[in-house]
């Protein structure tokens, strides 16, 4: 109402409609707005646990790549897990006592010497002893000595008063009976044999089966050596290499061609006794310091390595070398030493399985070695009782040891891995069979006293090289044809190129791998003379082409496009290569004497193998040509086009621009390209797989292959047990590839600001 009383004015339609149709627009907007910024937060999200996820990812994917490798290097554990009340073995018999059990470790048993019963087997978890009727020809002889053969766990020759060989096998039979595994223990007894001609009592024994016979070596209580060989006629021989020294300790290999025998003097007598008849004294070795014996001889499974023991505890292992590199001769050789006990080491027991052995002593300590990795893995200390016998478990996961009280020891050791060390990893191991340490990859054989030869330098330097010989071939093709796409080539032509080449990034490199091996290596190996002369003659080629090209009338020049050249060169460089392809055999018969391979291997000591570093190099290099040749011409082209004007107006030539500008503006990003390249060359699998020979060896050749790690992964991982040491070495193997190419990537990209920060003014 107004101040006289009269209503208002109604409003004017138009003064209505100016004042409300707005709010709906801005209800509108107001809407929209909430639509956008909640899919923006949305969008925030998914990125936020996008990226989250991926970290975590990665986190992840290292996490259990350590969880899989860790397991190498714990240390190996050794439990005391109880004793058994077995029979004292006589004092004044020095070879009286073996121990021995079944795979599983669930029945033991005792030989011993000097006793109305020579063998009894016990319950290894209760304890109680088994009855088992002994043959009636083992309970009326009276046992001395007993040995154990090589190789064989459960094979024995016993020794007796009256100098008989009694050949003993005892084996475990299982039988499930419902569900429930029994094991049955049986004894085998061969025919008695006379080793010492006037019945002497044997009280010391070395005693080896073989496929050709018998072999056994008996000491009589008269201080005499007798060698036996049977089925042969020959009457025992007398060995008398050693002297008077006492002997301690003998042995025979397994394949029945070696004696040793172990002195009072600290000496090894090593016979060959190969022919079975009459042995022969192939050296003579001083293995134990001054005024020590030697007390324990046994050889590691595969008969190379002989492990030695001394009344001073010290502990060793030798093995048979080359006088010469070109002798057959060999010699023993002291090559690895281990922890001394406190006390003179009194037996030695190897492993069946791998290259380990167990030592023990007078004061009842055990320690576990390793051959390979020269280390002393585990020690067990002892209760002050002295160790007469023991012997390592089938399965190398528990030992049984006997004290000269008659206790009988068990142990339970968890060693999975003792062959992998930091040092057999990475540094020069000396194997069996070698003349000196070396890096070597041999992760499998067929033959079961195989040493796992486990070195990653093989496989670290095979990556290098087959990268950094794919990064020679790579490198000037893509860079140089960047530069020229980029700086010369006709924009519609470049249209054309540019797009070409990237598409060659999409050829799998299975593909790439199949013609490198199948179709390219044959043809190198065929012309390879030719190859040769192409490296000559295409760049003088090219080079007389560019220089009579600068003579050809301006006139015609002006009417060309640029970049027209590039269809002169082509013809050029095809009719070079089909001239230097023409002229093969002429050019091997002119440079290398019509054979290009004996030349090589007689003037530089090359072999030549068909799939080689040279093949690599060209399959792997044309597959990493795209990456670098896309990256490298962006950089050069995103140079500002005003910076590339004013240097021309100032009177600088295309070349000079090039040098003097563009490369140093678009440096950063050509840096990047080559390292995205050498990042791309080292993951490669399929390429490297099928071109090369996949042998892991450490040689610079183009001539010879080589295998990456990626390769291996790829070669080896089907048939790596689950959860062994090639397994997890295979793991091992791919963390050492991402340290590669994080390490590359980190000091590509620290390189790359730099060189942006020094040149940003361009």
């Amino acid at each position: 109402m107004t101040s006289d009383g009269d209503p208002a004015p109604a409003p004017s339609s138009s003064a209505g409609a100016y004042i409300h149709t707005p709010l709906p627009a801005i209800s509108r907007h107001s809407t929209n707005a909430l639509w956008r910024r909640g899919l923006d937060r949305l969008a925030q999200i998914v990125i936020t646990l996008g990226g989250t996820a991926v970290i975590l990812s990665i986190i992840g994917i290292f996490v259990f790549l350590v969880k899989e490798i860790a397991p190498l290097f714990f240390s190996p554990q050794g439990t005391y897990t109880g004793h058994i009340a077995g029979t004292p073995p006589p004092g004044a018999l020095p070879q009286s006592s073996l121990v021995g059990m079944d795979e599983y470790q669930e029945i033991i048993y005792q030989v011993t010497a000097g006793s109305d019963r020579q063998i009894r087997f016990y319950n290894a978890q209760s304890g109680v002893p088994i009855a088992l009727e002994l043959p009636p020809a083992l309970a009326q002889a009276r046992v001395t000595s007993i040995a154990r053969a090589v190789g064989v766990g459960n094979r024995f020759g016993l020794g007796t008063d009256d100098g008989r060989l009694i050949p003993l096998t005892i084996e475990f039979i299982s039988r499930f009976d419902e569900g429930t595994r029994h094991i049955l223990p049986t004894l085998i007894l061969g025919s008695p044999v006379q080793l010492t001609p006037s019945k002497e009592e044997i009280i010391r024994l070395a005693y080896q089966p073989t496929e050709q016979g018998t072999l056994a070596a008996a000491l009589t209580n008269g201080g005499r050596l007798w060698y036996s060989s049977t089925p042969s006629t020959v009457a025992p021989v007398a060995l008398t290499g050693h002297g008077t020294e006492p002997v301690t300790a003998m042995i025979f290999d397994s394949r029945g061609e070696t004696l040793s025998i172990g002195t009072a003097g600290g000496n090894l007598y090593h016979y060959e006794v190969r022919e079975g008849t009459k042995p022969s004294l192939m050296e003579t070795l001083s293995v134990a310091p001054t005024g020590t014996s030697v007390t324990a001889l046994s050889y590691l499974i595969g008969d190379r390595s002989l492990a030695i023991g001394t009344s001073a505890g010290d502990v060793s292992v030798w093995m048979p070398v080359r006088q010469a590199q070109e002798s057959s001769t060999t010699r023993l050789r002291l090559i690895h030493q281990f922890d001394a006990h406190p006390s003179p080491v009194t037996v030695i027991s190897p492993s069946l399985r791998d290259k380990g052995f167990i030592t023990g002593d007078t004061e009842g300590n055990l320690f576990v070695h390793y051959s390979t990795s020269a280390q002393t893995l585990l020690k067990l200390r002892g209760n002050q009782q002295a160790i007469r016998t023991l012997t390592f478990s089938p399965k190398a996961d528990g030992a049984l040891a006997l004290t000269d009280q008659g206790e009988l020891l068990t142990y339970s050791i968890l060693n999975p891995h003792p062959e992998t060390t930091l040092a057999t990893l990475f540094k020069p191991v000396w194997y069996e069979g070698y003349e000196g340490p070396e890096y070597v990859w041999q992760s499998s054989s067929g033959a079961d006293d195989f040493e796992a030869k486990l070195s990653l330098i093989p496989l670290m330097f095979g990556t290098l090289k087959g990268t950094l010989y794919a990064m020679l071939v790579a490198v000037p093709l893509a860079l140089l044809g960047a530069i020229y796409t980029s700086m010369f080539m006709h924009p519609n032509l470049r249209a054309k190129v540019k797009p070409t080449i990237e598409i060659m990034a999409a050829l799998p490199t299975v593909i790439l791998g199949f013609l490198a091996g199948l179709w390219l290596a044959p043809i190198l190996e065929r012309v390879f003379p030719a190859m040769i002369a192409m490296t000559v003659a295409v760049p003088a080629c090219v080079a007389i082409t560019a220089t009579l090209w600068q003579y050809l009338p301006a006139l015609f020049l002006r009417r060309l496009r640029p970049g027209m050249e590039t269809f002169v060169l082509i013809p050029v460089i095809i009719g070079t290569v089909w001239i230097c392809l023409s002229l093969n055999l002429q050019i091997e018969s002119l440079l290398f004497g019509s054979d290009y391979k004996g030349w090589f291997a007689t003037h530089w000591g090359l072999k030549y193998d068909q799939r080689n570093a040279l093949v690599v190099g060209f399959a792997m290099g044309f597959a990493i040509v795209p990456i670098i040749f896309s990256i490298s011409e962006e950089a050069l082209s995103n140079v500002p086009r005003h910076l590339i004007a004013g240097s021309l107006a100032l009177g600088a030539t295309r070349w000079q621009t090039l040098v003097k500008l563009v490369l140093v503006s678009a440096s950063p990003g050509i840096f990047s390209a080559l390292m995205i390249g050498f990042g791309r060359a080292i993951g490669e699998t399929m390429i490297v797989l099928m071109a090369t020979g996949n042998t892991p060896i450490m040689d610079w050749s183009l001539f010879n292959g080589f295998r990456t790690l990626s390769a291996n992964i790829a070669v080896e991982i089907p048939e790596a047990p689950h959860g062994g040491t090639l397994y997890r070495i295979l793991f091992l193997a791919a963390v050492l590839l991402f340290i590669f190419t994080f390490l590359i990537n980190t000091v590509a990209e620290v390189i790359r600001q730099r060189l942006r920060t020094k040149y940003s003014q361009y």
